[in-house]
């Protein structure tokens, strides 16, 4: 049950009414600001004027100027962080999963990826360019029941996961260990969050 409202005169004095009408309106109140912030009367010569045109000469030079490229010239350190991380992981010892995952063949890859496609109520339509190996480490990245995926390589997240026992599928250590690239071991969604 909600409290009782107060009707007193205290609780109408403390907070303003709102009105939609034009007759009241509800304004802040207005504080001159100091003298040493007050802007001067007149502009200063050495900026220009937000209505004049920049010139011909000004927008050549801007466009003449090299632009910074968008990606920095170092990998980031998440990045370092998960290459340091798969090197670590593709130098344990091998395990009895290992050894079955290098069993597994294209077909048996093609076999458990056609059912996990099935298990969707649509065909998804933003996979069509990636290669099979690819949509399989994908899957993998946003299937959170094998826990987060940002910030570790996706070697070291199976093995965290199966010795978890939570049944990561063994296609994808058998895709990470075929291709034991870099570009393999980051999880794309870890690259678009850094």
């Amino acid at each position: 049950m909600p409290p009782a409202r107060r009707a007193g005169k205290a609780a109408r004095s403390q907070q303003s009414t709102l009105s939609f009408g034009n007759q009241s309106r509800v304004t802040k109140s207005s504080v001159a600001p100091p003298s040493h912030l007050k802007k001067p009367s007149h502009p200063e010569p050495d900026v220009p004027s937000r209505s004049k045109k920049p010139s011909l000469e000004a927008v050549s030079e801007q466009e003449q100027t090299p632009r910074s490229p968008t990606e920095p010239s170092q990998p980031h350190v998440a990045e370092l962080a998960v290459r340091q991380q798969a090197q670590a992981e593709i130098q344990q010892p091998w395990t009895d999963d290992d050894r079955r995952a290098t069993k597994l063949t294209e077909k048996d890859l093609q076999r458990y990826w056609k059912n996990e496609e099935s298990k969707r109520r649509g065909p998804s339509v933003h996979h069509q360019d990636l290669s099979l190996h690819e949509k399989i480490l994908r899957h993998f990245d946003l299937s959170s029941q094998y826990g987060p995926c940002i910030g570790i390589a996706r070697m070291k997240r199976w093995r965290r996961a199966n010795a978890l026992n939570l049944h990561p599928p063994i296609e994808v250590l058998a895709v990470l260990l075929k291709q034991p690239t870099e570009k393999n071991q980051r999880a794309y969604v870890d690259e678009l969050m850094s």
